[in-house]
């Protein structure tokens, strides 16, 4: 279980490292912030297996309205 845990998280963290790079006009640490609550958000689930990919998919759109607010 920890072994999977460790997984996730190294997933997450490059999903941060991820969204740093195609959006360097917002802070790193706006981005964890997002990324952060995002991943709260599937506190509790039995199933992990897609938490990264659907954290992912929710911040990169609150990250790209911040680089691109008009859009």
């Amino acid at each position: 279980m920890q072994e999977r845990e460790d997984g996730e998280e190294r997933s997450v963290e490059e999903v941060i490292d991820r969204l740093a790079q195609k959006y360097p006009g917002v802070e790193r640490a706006e981005i964890e912030k997002i990324v952060a609550e995002e991943h709260r958000a599937y506190d509790g689930r039995p199933v992990r297996d897609f938490v990264p990919v659907l954290v992912e998919k929710s911040a990169k759109k609150r990250v790209k309205h911040l680089a691109h607010p008009e859009a």
